[in-house]
């Protein structure tokens, strides 16, 4: 049965509400009265928002790796609700280290959450969302698809997956009134590092070095997140603004950082664009060279 006190909001669905982005989003949403399906892995770590938002809130557990977990929490907030207006995949995780050493039960794990969980969720949502003509998708990427960090290949190599998808996916659901953003945050004050965050050791001396100095970055990132310089609650406010607008971007830059980083990589690409230009035309057969020479 749907909820009458709450039919006239929007409905937004997240995943991995219980911490980070996903907890500061499900709050400003809620504070601004709207609608969340609060879901989690550890339910008891959204007890509290549920609670101080009865009206507005259905708690759902779901671990995003589990099929029939995502059919099942997809069918009770349609079935609670009437509708899925927002859909947010943030729940994701990072292992970090070496391509040639990475295990591969390890590789496999990151994309089944960062990549296969979210095409669940996807495919679990949108025929709602085509039915209803209407609809806002957001896929949390990351700024690793513009910083190729050493020891970070498997985790940037999970997000540019997901935003290849989302590509295609937005020219797919344009027709439906379905609109599709990524969500770029670059290093935000949130807990990813402590609770999502795995750095592989190495067994191979050429890259001892490199993983020594990960693991010094990385433990004062958990013991001092303090020095991130960006605000998870300004983030939330940020893709609220995007979902409010009749022209959202398809890329959801957060954070003065990733700003920099993007602008950056953009930079590099059109400098060994231009440099390796003359080369990369040449490859044409003469006559095409010819036909489009005859056209300017």
């Amino acid at each position: 049965m749907v909820a009458s006190s709450i039919s006239q909001t929007r409905v937004w669905f997240i995943t991995g509400c219980s911490s980070g982005f996903g907890r500061a989003l499900a709050e400003a949403v809620l504070e601004r009265g709207e609608t969340v399906v609060l879901t989690a892995r550890n339910l008891q770590q959204v007890e509290d928002l549920a609670a101080s938002f009865r009206d507005s809130t259905l708690s759902i557990q779901l671990d995003v790796t589990k099929p029939e977990e995502v059919k099942e929490a997809v069918k009770k907030a349609i079935a609670f609700f009437g509708r899925i207006d927002v859909l947010v995949n943030n729940a994701g995780c990072e292992v970090a280290g070496v391509i040639e050493e990475v295990p591969d039960q390890e590789v496999r794990r990151e994309f089944e959450t960062n990549f296969f969980g979210v095409l669940e969720v996807l495919r679990a949502v949108l025929p709602h969302m085509r039915q209803q003509r209407s609809g806002h998708i957001l896929n949390f990427s990351s700024i690793a698809c513009f910083r190729a960090g050493a020891g970070g290949g498997i985790y940037g190599s999970s997000k540019f997956a997901l935003e290849g998808i989302s590509g295609s996916l937005a020219n797919e659901v344009a027709p439906f009134g379905i609109k599709v953003t990524m969500v770029e945050p670059g290093w935000f004050r949130t807990d990813f590092f402590r609770r999502s965050y795995v750095l592989m050791d190495t067994q191979i001396e050429d890259y001892k070095p490199l993983i020594n100095e990960i693991s010094q970055w990385v433990v004062p990132v958990q013991e001092m997140k303090a020095k991130a310089p960006g605000d998870p609650k300004k983030a939330a406010l940020a893709i609220i603004k995007a979902v409010d607008s009749d022209n959202p971007p398809t890329r959801l830059a957060l954070g003065a950082d990733t700003v920099k980083t993007i602008e950056a990589a953009l930079e590099f690409i059109k400098a060994e664009l231009d440099a390796w230009r003359e080369v990369s035309v040449s490859t044409d057969f003469d006559e095409v060279v010819a036909n489009e020479a005859q056209l300017v």
